[in-house]
């Protein structure tokens, strides 16, 4: 995606923060809007579209968890979440509400580059997945379906189920390696997510969201399986 038709919305009650992250991804070719809360950020996103939000967790008023809650699931924009160094609390609950990544304060500004540049190749790679995908290549999980053509997940009604960018990649990854055990490692380097910094629970966080979307009991998972010590498996029967 061309930089200068990127939209990125930044979110910080911080006037200091929102003026540098304006400046400097302005600079680098990106538009750029910013919020001081949450009540500016739907008005933008309700306006027009926004490509990538940045989010920092600790404000005042609403603070950047409370908002993520209350956009998911219906709006799926990318989400880096700007969280307090080391606080892998609010980082865990940002992932099971969807935030696509996370960025210690200070903020690192061409590390947050780079994360916006890795997301939004992973939504250049879904849609690029959308056209050139052959008609009826789908894949059963549950009573569910991963339309790949369309890069969707319906339901068994036809309705789409949301879904993050990262949550379709791995759906897509499991569908490619069915009966095949695969390793957090592995999942995340075929997913294209090389660009997280994981730590140890970040990729049993988003398959736990995907098992609530999927799974008759989630806590039971029949379709995609724990396998003790080494990693999960996607079994479609």
């Amino acid at each position: 995606m061309d930089n200068q038709k990127t939209h990125i919305l930044v979110c910080d009650d911080e006037i200091d923060v929102r003026e540098m992250l304006q400046e400097y991804l302005s600079k680098r070719g990106y538009r750029v809007s910013a919020a001081s809360g949450g009540d500016q950020l739907r008005a933008i996103v309700s306006a027009e579209a926004v490509d990538v939000m940045i989010m920092d967790i600790n404000m005042p008023q609403e603070d950047g968890l409370s908002i993520l809650r209350s956009l998911r699931p219906e709006n799926t924009t990318p989400v880096i979440m700007l969280t307090a160094a080391g606080d892998v609390v609010d980082r865990i609950i940002g992932l099971e509400m969807g935030a696509d990544d996370y960025l210690g304060k200070p903020v690192d500004l061409r590390e947050l580059e780079a994360r916006i540049k890795a997301i939004l190749r992973r939504g250049a790679v879904n849609e690029t997945t959308s056209v050139e995908s052959s008609g009826g290549d789908g894949a059963p999980f549950g009573d569910f379906t991963l339309d790949k053509q369309a890069a969707k997940l319906l339901a068994a009604d036809g309705s789409e189920v949301q879904l993050t960018a990262m949550e379709y990649r791995l759906l897509k990854v499991f569908a490619e390696n069915k009966g095949r055990v695969l390793n957090r490692d592995q999942l995340l380097e075929q997913a294209h997510d090389r660009s997280w910094d994981p730590f140890d629970r970040s990729i049993d966080i988003r398959i736990s969201r995907l098992r609530r979307k999927l799974e008759t009991n989630p806590e039971k998972p029949e379709i995609i399986r724990t396998v003790r010590g080494i990693g999960y498996l996607y079994d479609p029967k």
